[in-house]
């Protein structure tokens, strides 16, 4: 992107994310991780900062006969423009950067209108390689970014087995 814009895309991403208001087991997955985030919107929304609004989750856009499912999508006030965010429970791969871009493309062809700025791709992952990152977003023309996110609050595996689920909460209190 031009200077004055990616200092503003670059500005309203954070590295890393600090994801402590949520609390799941041990060993969980990407869905796991995107319903506690959605369970604690609000929060969410503070850690990535000011000016972002919820889309979306599983933003469902459909392609000649198939559909892409976007992770996450805000509006970011501010920018007037939309963001794409993906959230991987692994490591940044070089991969992720054609799966964001081409997301990126979609919601700038088929969603954003011609009073929206450029749509931003964000990568959200468990880590990366600083290195590899660089590169990888240098390849791109697209506005992208890619942070990390911490996460301390962790349930061993073996006292998740032992609570009580939601449903079960909610069926004992009828």
């Amino acid at each position: 992107m031009p200077e004055p814009q990616s200092d503003i895309a670059q500005e309203i991403t954070k590295d890393p994310y600090n994801f402590d208001f949520v609390a799941i087991r041990e060993d969980y997955s990407e869905k796991e991780l995107k319903d506690a985030l959605m369970d604690n919107i609000t929060k969410f929304l503070m850690e990535l900062g000011k000016g972002f609004a919820f889309v979306g989750r599983e933003y469902t856009i459909p392609i000649e006969g198939t559909e892409e499912k976007i992770d996450l999508l805000f509006y970011h006030l501010y920018l007037h423009c939309y963001v794409v965010v993906e959230v991987k429970i692994v490591a940044f791969t070089s991969r992720d950067i054609g799966q964001i871009g081409t997301y990126v493309n979609i919601v700038d062809d088929l969603v954003k209108t011609d009073f929206d700025a450029k749509t931003i791709g964000l990568i959200i992952c468990k880590s990366k390689n600083n290195i590899l990152a660089k590169y990888a977003v240098n390849s791109s023309k697209e506005p992208i970014g890619i942070s990390e996110y911490k996460l301390s609050n962790l349930l061993p595996v073996e006292y998740r087995a032992s609570m009580p689920t939601i449903e079960e909460i909610e069926n004992e209190l009828r």
